[in-house]
């Protein structure tokens, strides 16, 4: 087991160092942050002296291994437009990103699960055909024309939710969290809702998928003779087997929420990582950007080896094929 961590350990360290490559090569060569940041009647002089505070006089490549020596010690850059760390501007709005996609996360598994583990027990049923044709929609509807019919019906139409901002939120920590209150609550119900509905489909057909093909193996029909009761059956037998797959495409649809939330939290104003990405890309403010794409990279390759353990410990076979490999 302790071989198996080392090796994704060592393959993760790779794989950020080429993101960190990739990432820093790709911003830096699109755009002026110049542009966005002095008045056009600015002279010459005053634009090269932006330009040498910038360290964008540099070679590309001197710049890369300026920020990998700086990035080894924690400092990601300065924001060209805030003057400040950008990681300490991306820290800040982590706690809000990350408690929408944790309970975005959460709705699509308390839902998701369910509802696929009975459509695949009863397929032919009415219920299990209207779920699995309403699945359907959510890989199919566009997510901010979803929030925005969201924010008409049950804000503007119902009233009964706010359609904007984070709520009040309670500290726990130190940290402040919405979920703590009732208010954020109310705030955080609309778009944890809205970022949940691809993922929630999702595991439905995963879900599914996993129990039509579980439910006919010879050790499910062994515990129906032993008289073992349905409840018996499908929570132990037939939920762990059915968790393999979903366990591993969760883990990396987790990374997928945090990334991608970027138009929920616009639709809806949340301040979290995908407002402020969207504020840097509109004003070029590489730093930023790049200390987002890495983060981002950071995170998928943790949750990637964390599900790549789960995965091993779910399923002995992965380990060992592993180390004959």
């Amino acid at each position: 087991m302790s071989v198996f961590i080392i090796r994704r350990l060592m393959q993760a360290v790779f794989v950020v160092w080429i993101m960190s490559l990739l990432v820093f090569v790709g911003v830096n060569i699109v755009g002026n942050p110049v542009d966005m940041l002095i008045s056009p009647e600015a002279d010459q002089a005053e634009i090269e002296r932006v330009i040498k505070e910038l360290g964008l006089d540099r070679p590309v490549h001197e710049q890369y291994w300026y920020f990998l020596v700086n990035a080894l010690k924690g400092d990601l850059g300065n924001s060209f437009v805030f003057n400040q760390p950008a990681l300490k501007l991306i820290i800040q709005r982590i706690p809000a990103t990350f408690e929408l996609a944790v309970v975005a996360l959460l709705m699509a598994i308390i839902v998701g699960i369910p509802l696929g583990v009975y459509a695949g027990l009863k397929p032919d049923g009415k219920i299990s055909k209207t779920i699995m044709a309403t699945s359907i929609l959510g890989f199919s509807l566009p997510t901010f024309w979803v929030g925005l019919m969201m924010i008409m019906v049950f804000a503007v139409i119902l009233g009964w939710l706010p359609s904007f901002g984070r709520g009040e939120t309670a500290p726990l920590f130190g940290i402040e969290f919405s979920f703590l209150t009732w208010d954020g609550l109310r705030h955080l119900l609309l778009p944890a809702l809205n970022l949940s509905l691809f993922k929630m489909s999702l595991v439905i057909r995963l879900a599914r998928a996993g129990t039509r093909e579980v439910v006919h193996q010879d050790y499910i029909k062994f515990a129906r003779a032993k008289g073992l009761s349905q409840n018996r059956i499908i929570f132990v037998h037939l939920m762990k087997n059915i968790m393999i797959p979903v366990v591993t495409v969760l883990g990396l649809e987790f990374g997928g929420l945090i990334a991608f939330s970027v138009v929920t939290e616009f639709v809806f104003s949340w301040p979290g990582m995908g407002k402020l990405i969207i504020e840097a890309l509109q004003n070029l403010d590489r730093p930023v950007v790049v200390a987002y794409l890495m983060i981002i990279v950071v995170i998928f390759v943790v949750i990637n080896l964390v599900v790549d353990v789960l995965y091993s410990v779910l399923d002995p076979r992965v380990r060992i094929q592993d180390l004959k490999g």
